[in-house]
């Protein structure tokens, strides 16, 4: 599954505003398997079904039903976000996944419709970000530079992409 993330995360990392679909469907993707993994404590080829099924029914969303597509994108990976550093704050019990979870959705979805480029551009490096480094677990210091670096790379990446198309 970690050379699964790693691909997911650095398309969404390099390309997740061009082809929005892919960052929809990468941002169901990993909010199915966060999701799956704390919530199911199964198996994990059942984690990594349920994010698939959640990645491949959001990607299908894109394409059928944009704007409603573009909102869950922003919903999940803004969620998706807000768990991931809920261990590097050692944050993660009782009810605050739930709290974090709701609360990035509605930042993300607020962002997606605010600033649609800057906010696929953002929230596409950053869910790309945190899915490369799940893939290598270097520890927690680490982990946050690379995060850091990562999605500083993705946004300017993503920007110069942007620019040029303008």
């Amino acid at each position: 599954m970690s050379i699964l993330n790693a691909l997911v995360g650095t398309a969404l990392l390099l390309a997740g505003r061009k082809v929005f679909w892919l960052f929809v469907g990468g941002a169901g993707f990993v909010a199915g398997l966060s999701i799956s993994s704390r919530l199911l404590r199964g198996p994990d080829w059942l984690t990594l079904l349920v994010g698939l099924g959640v990645g491949f029914l959001a990607a299908l969303l894109a394409i059928v039903a944009q704007h409603f597509a573009i909102g869950l994108a922003g919903f999940l990976a803004g969620s998706y976000v807000a768990m991931q550093f809920l261990p590097l704050l050692n944050l993660d019990h009782g009810w605050l996944p739930w709290l974090a979870f709701l609360l990035g959705g509605v930042v993300g979805v607020w962002l997606i419709g605010a600033f649609l480029d800057w906010a696929l551009i953002s929230l596409s490096s950053l869910a790309g970000a945190s899915l490369i480094i799940q893939a290598f677990d270097l520890g927690r210091g680490l982990d946050l530079l690379l995060f850091a670096l990562l999605s500083a790379a993705g946004i300017s990446i993503q920007a110069r992409t942007l620019r040029k198309e303008k």
